[in-house]
C-alpha cells in the first residue's frame, strides 16, 4: 500500500485504519503543498476500491484498480482548485525524455503525463457542472484532450517521437485553456449539490470518494452545505479533503473529520522526490521550486517586476503597467498573476508593526484580492486592472500618510 508516497510516515496510520476498517468516512489530509496529500487521497480511493482480499498492492491488476490508477474510474469525484500546468509540464518533460532515451522507466512517466492531465480534466465532471452556462463549451474542450490522451494511452502503442511531441504540446496547450479560463479559485455551491445528489447514488461495484483539494478556500455558504453530507456521509462514498492550512478550515468541519497530518519534508527527502516521480537527477531545491522552474516567466522576474510596481506607488510615481504586463507575457497562465499579488502582499507585511500600518495592510489585501477578480472572474485585461489597483493603492498611501515603503 502507498508504495508511491514517498518519504511520508502518515501513511502507516492511514494503512493501520483502512485495515483495521477503521477509516471514517470523512477525513482531512492537512500539510504543506507539494507534501503528497492528493498522491495519498488517490491511493486511498483505489485502495477502498480494489476487488482482491490482498488489499492495496500498487501492482494489483483488478478491473477497478487499473481505472483508479489510470484515473478514468467512474467512483471518484475530484473537486476544488488547483494549479495543474506546472505539473503537467514537468511531466511531459519527463515522458518526452524517456522516449526520446528509450529508457526503462517510459512507463511510468508515461503514466506520469497521462494522470497530470486527468487530475485537471476530473475537476469537470459533467455531473459537478451540470446546469453551468459555459459546459458546453468546457465539454468541447474536454472532448479534444481525451482523444489526444486516447493516442497516448495504454495499451496502444506510441506513435513515433515526433508525433507523440506534437500530441504532447497539443495537451499541454488544451489543458492550459481549460485551468486558466474555467477552473473555479473557489468551489461554487452548485457543485457541492451536484456532488451530494450524486454521493448518495449507491455504486454498482466498489466504493466511491470524493475527494475535495484546497477545502480551506471553500467559501461560507460552501462550507456550510458540505456540513450536511459529512453529517452522516453514505457508507458506500469516503470524503477526502486537502489542506494546506488547517486553521483556515471551519471548526465545524474540522469536528466532522479525522486528520492525517504530512510532515513538511527536508530538502533531501524533495530531492528524493524529484527523482523517482520526475527522473531528475540535476535540480537541487525543493518541489515547488521545481515546478515552478516551469513557468515561461522566472519567479526572479516577477518578483522584480512586483518590487517595481509596488515601489512605485511608495514614491508616488507612476509605473509603465504596459512594460510590466508585457515581461510577464500577459500573465498567462494565470499563476504567475498569483504570484506576482503573493509579491506585492508580501512587500507591504512592513506596515503591521502600526495600528494605522495595519489597518492599511488590511485594505491593501482587499484591493489585491479585488484585482486578482477584476482579471480571472469579470475579464479584465491585466493592463486595466492595474491601473485600478494602481490608483486605490497610491489613493490608500495619501490617505494614510504615506505609511507605505519602498522595499
Amino acid at each position: 500500500m502507498f508504495e508511491n508516497l514517498v518519504n511520508q510516515d502518515v501513511k502507516k496510520n492511514i494503512i493501520s485504519d483502512i485495515r483495521g476498517n477503521t477509516l471514517p468516512g470523512a477525513i482531512l489530509f492537512s500539510g504543506d503543498e507539494a507534501s503528497g496529500k492528493l498522491t495519498a487521497a488517490l491511493e486511498t480511493a483505489r485502495i477502498l476500491s480494489c476487488h482482491v482480499r490482498t488489499q492495496g498492492k500498487w501492482m494489483c491488476e483488478c478491473p477497478s484498480c487499473l481505472q483508479h490508477k489510470a484515473l478514468t474510474c467512474s467512483n471518484l469525484m475530484l473537486m476544488g482548485p488547483r494549479d495543474c500546468s506546472l505539473e503537467i509540464s514537468a511531466s511531459k518533460e519527463s515522458f518526452l525524455t524517456a522516449l526520446k532515451n528509450n529508457d526503462s522507466y517510459l512507463a511510468a512517466t508515461r503514466y506520469l503525463f497521462l494522470r497530470s492531465i486527468r487530475k485537471l480534466t476530473l475537476r469537470f465532471n459533467g455531473i459537478l457542472w451540470q446546469g453551468e452556462k459555459d459546459y458546453n463549451k468546457i465539454a468541447s474542450l474536454i472532448d479534444s484532450i481525451n482523444e489526444n490522451l486516447e493516442l497516448l494511452d495504454f495499451p496502444r502503442e506510441l506513435p513515433d517521437y515526433a508525433d507523440v511531441e506534437k500530441i504532447c504540446e497539443e495537451l499541454v496547450k488544451e489543458a492550459l485553456k481549460l485551468e486558466n479560463d474555467f477552473l473555479y479559485d473557489s468551489i461554487p455551491v452548485s457543485q457541492i449539490r451536484n456532488m451530494e445528489e450524486w454521493a448518495h447514488i449507491k455504486s454498482e461495484e466498489g466504493k466511491k470518494t470524493v475527494i475535495i483539494e484546497n477545502a480551506e478556500r471553500m467559501a461560507l455558504g460552501v462550507r456550510n452545505a458540505l456540513l450536511k453530507i459529512l453529517e452522516e456521509p453514505p457508507a458506500d462514498c469516503q470524503f477526502i479533503l486537502l489542506t494546506s492550512n488547517r486553521n483556515a478550515i471551519m471548526q465545524t468541519i474540522l469536528s466532522r473529520v479525522r486528520t492525517y497530518s504530512f510532515i513538511s519534508r527536508s530538502k533531501i527527502q524533495q530531492k528524493d522526490v524529484i527523482n523517482r516521480v520526475f527522473h531528475n537527477e540535476t535540480f537541487d531545491g525543493s518541489i515547488n521550486d521545481f515546478l515552478l522552474s516551469y513557468l515561461e516567466v522566472s519567479p526572479e522576474i516577477i518578483k522584480e517586476e512586483a518590487k517595481i510596481f509596488y515601489n512605485a506607488i511608495c514614491n508616488r510615481k507612476i509605473p509603465d503597467i504596459s512594460d510590466i504586463v508585457s515581461k510577464c507575457k500577459n500573465f498567462y497562465p494565470r499563476l504567475e498573476l498569483k504570484l506576482f499579488l503573493k509579491n506585492i502582499a508580501a512587500f507591504q507585511r512592513q506596515l503591521m508593526y502600526t495600528q494605522n500600518g495595519a489597518e492599511a495592510s488590511s485594505e491593501c489585501m482587499k484591493l489585491l484580492r479585488e484585482c486578482w477578480d477584476n482579471i480571472t472572474l469579470y475579464n479584465q485585461t491585466p493592463v486595466s486592472a492595474f491601473e485600478i489597483l494602481l490608483r486605490d493603492i497610491s489613493h490608500l498611501n495619501i490617505v494614510r500618510e504615506g505609511v507605505f515603503k519602498p522595499v
